[in-house]
Order: structure tokens, then C-alpha cells, then sequence
């Protein structure tokens, strides 16, 4: 049996863009993804601290250490600048794997960058 477990998120990120015109997607910076774990195209979910919003859609790297999280396509009807999100990642894992398994929290500050306690 397999079990669907939180593998990571990114808690309180600051969206900083919301572009409707983008065909879909999330941008997210590039050095919170690779602290995450998370891989460009990679199912991501969202909870949206402002307003309630949680949905699905995939991540995009955007310029490193920008500090970008961007709503992109119909995703940017979830949300607007300023807004705090969760972008969440699950992996399946088997009862081993399951019992031993602790997800990696990237904490950020208003800015996007990894609070010093995060290790990278």
C-alpha cells in the first residue's frame, strides 16, 4: 500500500505578481524551488491565506533569488498581489517510507528569501 504524504511546502510566500495573460502556471524563484525540492512542471498545490482560495497547477522557475511567486493564467484569479500562499508538494510513499518520512518546511519572510533557520 501506498500512502500520499506531504513531501514539502513553502509556507507564507508573498505573491508579488498576478498575470492573467500567462497561458497558466506558477512561477515561483528558482532557489525556493531548489531548497523545496520542488521540479519545474511539478504538480503544486496553492492555499491562499488572504482569501480562502486553494487549487492546483504547476510550477515554473523564475529568476533566481528574485523572490518571485507569480499567478499566472487562470490562476491569477486566485489572488492578487500581496497575498500570503502555502505552495504545497505530496509524493506517494510505501509503510516504510511512510513511517519514517518528515517533509521539508521552507519558511520565507516578506521578501521570499528563506528565513536564516531554513537550511538550504
Amino acid at each position: 500500500m501506498y500512502r500520499q504524504l506531504l513531501r514539502c511546502k513553502i509556507h507564507r510566500a508573498t505573491v508579488t505578481e498576478s498575470n492573467l495573460e500567462y497561458e497558466g502556471s506558477m512561477t515561483i524563484d528558482e532557489v525556493l524551488m531548489d531548497s523545496a525540492g520542488i521540479l519545474p512542471y511539478e504538480l503544486v498545490m496553492v492555499s491562499n491565506l488572504n482569501n480562502g482560495e486553494r487549487f492546483s497547477t504547476y510550477a515554473l522557475p523564475g529568476t533566481r533569488g528574485k523572490g518571485e511567486v507569480i499567478l499566472n493564467g487562470p490562476t491569477a484569479r486566485k489572488g492578487v498581489t500581496g497575498d500570503m500562499v502555502i505552495i504545497f508538494c505530496y509524493e506517494f510513499f510505501n509503510e516504510d517510507e511512510a513511517k519514517r518520512h518528515v517533509p521539508k518546511v521552507i519558511q520565507v519572510d516578506e521578501r521570499n528569501a528563506i528565513r536564516p533557520s531554513n537550511p538550504v
